[in-house]
């Protein structure tokens, strides 16, 4: 019976962390730090460089919960990045990045999608607290009908599986989770404009709280999951889950790439006009 189980390409965990056992530090020559006995996790960075964590296992679908700790005060030019990827030149990926500002003014929460390396997805938010007083919980949810961004269980965004309309979908590739804090000034805050102030460094985000319920890969690289009971499985946003959605699309999205007939002057991509 152990054999059968372990030789199971796919498997089903929920896990909730700690991150000795769950994450490996991969950049940062110490500024990335394991505390607490491993229930927190703390990024920096200074002048000299930033820092960066991934995920030991490799997930194809699930329920991704993470708590995140901003970074506060003069925060313009860093960039906080959560996010899952796989690996190659036509990646999948499913992101969080967390823009900077000055003090006193928003952080920008900018979301994107990649499907076999193709981008241009993105979607940005003020969001209705400040980040950096407290922690709060960023989630992604995974199936293979839908990815839904959610943030202390309120939806955001939500990305449909439309291959059926020649939309390509991440659902083959197993991605990892990966976390970074770097900077970003060329690009960041004001498209820019406002360069990073070293004097305030160094500047530090914090995690804790990591929970995924949600297929976990193994070496051998089969292709399907085994389980057929998760309730993330098949999970969509009921009425209640929709008009959150909605509310958080009307008061607080500042860019969306589906109305933005500028960029594509061609037409907007076919997504945006699905139902």
């Amino acid at each position: 019976m152990f054999l059968a189980l372990t030789l199971l390409s796919y498997f089903v965990a929920l896990t909730s962390a700690n991150f000795y056992q769950d994450f490996d530090i991969t950049w940062g020559d110490g500024r990335g730090k394991m505390l607490n006995n491993g229930n927190l996790l703390s990024l920096s960075l200074d002048k000299t460089s930033g820092s960066g964590f991934q995920s030991n296992n490799q997930y194809l679908f699930g329920k991704i919960d993470m708590q995140l700790k901003l970074v506060s005060g003069n925060s313009a030019g860093t960039v906080t990045a959560y996010y899952l990827s796989s690996k190659g030149s036509a990646w999948d990926e499913i992101d969080f990045e967390f823009l900077g500002n000055l003090s006193g003014d928003p952080y920008i929460l900018h979301t994107n999608l990649f499907s076999q390396g193709k981008g241009n997805r993105e979607q940005q938010f003020y969001l209705w607290f400040d980040p950096t007083a407290d922690f709060h919980m960023y989630s992604i949810l995974w199936n293979p009908q839908r990815i839904i961004f959610s943030v202390d269980g309120t939806p955001i965004r939500e990305f449909k599986n439309l291959e059926s309309i020649g939309v390509a979908f991440p659902n083959k590739q197993p991605m990892r989770i990966y976390s970074s804090l770097w900077n970003a000034d060329d690009w960041a805050t004001r498209g820019g404009l406002v360069k990073t102030d070293w004097s305030k460094a160094p500047f530090t985000a914090s995690y804790k709280n990591f929970k995924a319920d949600a297929c976990i890969s193994s070496s051998s690289g089969a292709s399907s999951c085994t389980s057929s009971s998760t309730s993330w499985r098949s999970q969509e946003l009921d009425t209640a889950k929709q008009d959150r959605l909605k509310w958080v699309q009307k008061n607080y999205m500042i860019y969306n790439y589906c109305t933005d007939t500028k960029r594509f002057s061609q037409g907007i991509p076919p997504e945006c006009n699905a139902s």
